[in-house]
């Protein structure tokens, strides 16, 4: 029997913690949010490991791929203390417990869910891997963003230089992904595909559908898939 991971209170918490961004109230409902959101989203990434293994063994699925809800206000004018989503990042194990790293991405948040796909904000090293990969195999680049379930599935987004990127032609066919700061793809995700029994297996052939894209990622930066 399929498991309902996420219910209509996950999301309900969510809006009610964009209402209420403040610790006195996140105190008070800290029960709501472990098991409305944190118990949930740690069972979900426990199911979702074996099945992540078929996709590609080199990505990790465990406590550390769920993000913590408090944000980092040190550098923000926003002082909000807490996220008002949920999200799940599973990670490339070459790069640790670095958000940048190559990943599957589960955003969960009213009216913007989401999967997400790819590298975002690659460290300058692995950018221009990246560029210089596109230059030197276009087909296979053109290939791997352009496959059928890929491209009904997916946006690529992110981004983008305003200009050519120094030491690439700006005349270049493909200068509007050599112009790209970020390699991700989303997918949106209504409330109700979230809540669903299915989720689980929805999210699985979703990640499946986006592994061309991400293996070609992976071997531009020169780590396995």
């Amino acid at each position: 029997m399929a498991t309902r991971y996420f219910t209509p209170k996950t999301f309900g918490f969510l809006q009610d913690l964009k209402k209420n961004n403040n610790r006195p109230w996140f105190t008070a409902n800290k029960g709501r949010y472990e098991e409305d959101i944190k118990e949930p989203a740690l069972q979900f990434i426990e199911a979702f490991e074996p099945k992540l293994a078929k996709i590609s063994p080199h990505f990790h699925a465990g406590r550390r791929s769920f993000f913590r809800i408090y944000r980092d206000t040190r550098f923000s004018k926003d002082k909000s203390p807490y996220k008002t989503h949920a999200g799940i990042q599973f990670r490339h194990e070459a790069c640790g417990n670095d958000v940048h790293a190559p990943g599957f991405y589960l955003h969960i948040e009213s009216g913007h869910s989401g999967v997400g796909c790819g590298v975002w904000h690659p460290d300058s090293k692995s950018l221009l891997k990246i560029r210089e990969s596109i230059v030197e195999e276009p087909a296979s680049w053109k290939k791997a963003k352009g496959a059928k379930r890929f491209k009904e599935t997916f946006e690529l987004g992110g981004e983008s230089l305003k200009t050519a990127p120094r030491g690439f032609d700006k005349e270049h066919p493909l200068i509007e992904d050599l112009r790209r700061k970020d390699f991700v793809c989303w997918a949106s995700l209504s409330q109700k595909a979230v809540t669903s029994p299915d989720f689980l297996d929805d999210f699985t052939a979703l990640c499946r559908a986006a592994a061309p894209f991400q293996r070609w990622l992976c071997d531009a930066i020169g780590v396995p898939f």
